[in-house]
């Protein structure tokens, strides 16, 4: 399978864009497997500080700490890659800005570090909104790092669109 399209990924990119503009949100990332790539895709659009307010690029589990408080005993008792992660990511990354949507990705790209129970391409999302509403999901991801981490940003876009409408 190819990565998600260039195309594609502006396409979604736009349109969180035109839904947290219309709500008069800003939006916070926080971000593990995908290094960044959501923060830097969503500022290529034009006028985006006017809707996206901050990210947290958090792939130690230290920074996941430090950075959004996401408890120890989360992260010691599910791992990292788990959607009780994603989601302690998410509230984090909303109760650490000024944002009132934010989203959050941790998974395992690969080539390595997968295991039987945590397989390369497990990836875990986490929304949250401030209004207390959290969410999160997991999905497993074919291909190589860069198809995975693709699809991650993707699914991570895709799922803030659907959670606000």
């Amino acid at each position: 399978m190819a990565r998600v399209s260039d195309e594609e990924l502006h396409q979604l990119a736009t349109e969180v864009a035109d839904r947290l503009r219309a709500r008069g949100w800003m939006l916070a990332t926080a971000e593990s497997c995908t290094g960044g790539w959501i923060g830097e895709l969503l500022t290529s659009l034009p006028g985006s500080s006017h809707w996206y307010e901050r990210g947290f690029i958090t792939y130690a589990n230290a920074a996941k700490v430090e950075m959004l408080g996401v408890p120890e005993d989360t992260l010691a008792a599910h791992g990292a890659v788990s959607e009780q992660t994603a989601a302690a990511m998410a509230a984090g990354a909303l109760k650490h800005s000024h944002a009132q949507a934010a989203l959050a990705v941790s998974g395992i790209a690969g080539p390595g570090g997968g295991t039987r129970e945590k397989p390369v391409g497990l990836v875990c999302y986490g929304w949250a909104l401030a209004d207390g509403t959290v969410m999160s999901s997991t999905c497993r991801l074919d291909g190589d790092r860069e198809e995975i981490r693709s699809r991650a940003v993707a699914a991570a876009l895709r799922g803030l669109i659907e959670l606000i409408g």
